[in-house]
């Protein structure tokens, strides 16, 4: 057996604490690697925790004015019968609000499942983008916002325009941009909506003449379960699944979505998406409202 050296000896012990030394250090960041990740776990929890507590009183309240408001039509005597407009006007707004937050409830547990596929079909956007408009037009009404729309297609001489892609996932992505922009659009404004066609793709702009996206909510407005507006004293509806959504169905069309807010002019949501591949020849108009209660749509 060979003796080492002092000068051998030494090196070697030196070896052998800077691997122990280096295996503590890998030992150290793996440990706040675990540490972060399980912060943001907890974080996760918390969030999703908010979330079900918010969006069970967004769906149980509209429920119950609904069934409130209904009850009191019944009993309403027919000397009376001009109070009855005024409630079932009340029961519309209800009743939408909890269509189109049901929609996004349910896209939004299919992209957590993994179980949203696109279902490329022919679509007569203008049949779509013009049917959303509409859904939204009593709504606007009471917030004294007008739709301002262009449409810029190939051929503008024709009545309709084509375009593959998903109806229900478009349907939902616009609705999504039109509840956003109306939500946070000031009384008396204004919402711009531009729909076009170039190098086969489709571009949706919707720009919002209300309050800007500050820049410290900038990165959040894309995570699910997250509301921007959270306060206990908002004014406004939701449950912050819109803009996640829109940005995992555009995922799924090979899509994108850009923004921009100024305190001054507003914020444009801007989303392109590419013509799909699929060669079937189906025809899609667009979706009725109604359609969450009675047929089994697919997200």
């Amino acid at each position: 057996m060979n003796r080492l050296s002092d000068d051998e000896l030494i090196r070697e012990l030196n070896d052998r604490i800077n691997e122990k030394n280096q295996a503590l250090e890998e030992l150290r960041i793996l440990n706040e690697k675990l540490i972060t990740v399980n912060k943001k776990l907890e974080e996760s929890e918390a969030l999703k925790s908010h979330f079900v507590s918010n969006i069970t009183n967004e769906i149980v309240n509209p429920f119950a004015s609904i069934l409130g408001l209904s009850k009191n039509i019944l009993r309403v005597k027919k000397e009376d019968w001009q109070k009855v407009f005024s409630m079932v006007a009340m029961i519309h707004t209800e009743a939408f609000w909890l269509d189109f937050q049901l929609k996004n409830v349910f896209a939004a547990a299919k992209i957590e499942a993994g179980e949203v596929y696109p279902e490329i079909g022919k679509v007569d956007v203008s049949s779509v983008i013009k049917t959303v408009i509409d859904s939204f037009t009593i709504e606007a009404e009471k917030k004294k916002v007008v739709f301002d729309f262009h449409f810029d297609f190939p051929n503008q001489d024709e009545p309709v325009f084509f375009f593959r892609t998903d109806p229900g996932k478009l349907e939902l992505i616009f609705s999504n941009l039109l509840n956003n922009a109306l939500k946070f659009s000031y009384t008396n404004g204004r919402i711009l909506i531009r729909v076009s066609y170039e190098m086969q793709q489709l571009f949706i702009s919707v720009h919002d003449y209300g309050v800007n996206i500050s820049q410290e909510f900038q990165q959040l407005i894309f995570d699910r379960f997250r509301r921007v507006d959270s306060t206990i004293t908002s004014v406004n509806r939701g449950h912050g699944l819109g803009l996640s959504i829109i940005s995992s169905l555009l995922d799924l069309l090979g899509g994108d979505i850009n923004f921009q807010s100024d305190p001054e002019k507003g914020t444009t949501f801007i989303v392109n998406i590419p013509e799909g591949q699929d060669n079937a020849d189906n025809f899609t108009s667009s979706l009725d409202g109604n359609e969450i209660f009675f047929e089994d749509q697919k997200f």
